[in-house]
């Protein structure tokens, strides 16, 4: 081995709003903040995505092949019905040409894709909200 990577880094018009984006996208706390330059990681001893400032920058016009996507993650979800209007109402925006397809504020496609079997939930059932009816149960009839 010769390193460990650090952090992935994304060039954008605003690291500070697009790192918002991520964090809420994730779960993930913003652990560093300056002009120019933001990250999204569990904690701040740890590697995570960062967010660069680039002026002028050109987003990707995918699936336009004379702009290339560049890079683009894969975000697991435990429920795609679910998600797809979560990341939408984050400021995502919904790409044609492929379901679950979208770009970042700042134009980066995502993809969010099925939970594969081997990996943990997403949101396990303790982290998920009491029905909406459990503030008027009367206790244990």
């Amino acid at each position: 081995m010769i390193g460990r990577l650090h952090h992935v880094i994304l060039d954008c018009p605003d690291p500070a709003a697009l790192a918002e984006f991520y964090s809420a996208l994730l779960g993930l706390p913003v652990t560093y903040r300056s002009a120019d330059f933001v990250v999204v990681s569990r904690n701040d001893t740890t590697s995570g995505i960062a967010f660069q400032l680039a002026p002028g920058h050109r987003p990707p016009r995918w699936p336009d092949p004379a702009g290339p996507q560049q890079i683009h993650f894969d975000v697991m979800v435990d429920d795609l019905g679910q998600a797809a209007p979560a990341v939408l109402a984050l400021g995502a925006t919904e790409l044609s040409g492929r379901t679950h397809v979208y770009a970042d504020p700042a134009g980066h496609p995502f993809c969010l894709i099925n939970r594969p079997s081997w990996a943990p939930p997403v949101r396990p059932e303790r982290d998920d909200p009491p029905p909406a009816d459990a503030s008027s149960s009367a206790g244990p009839r």
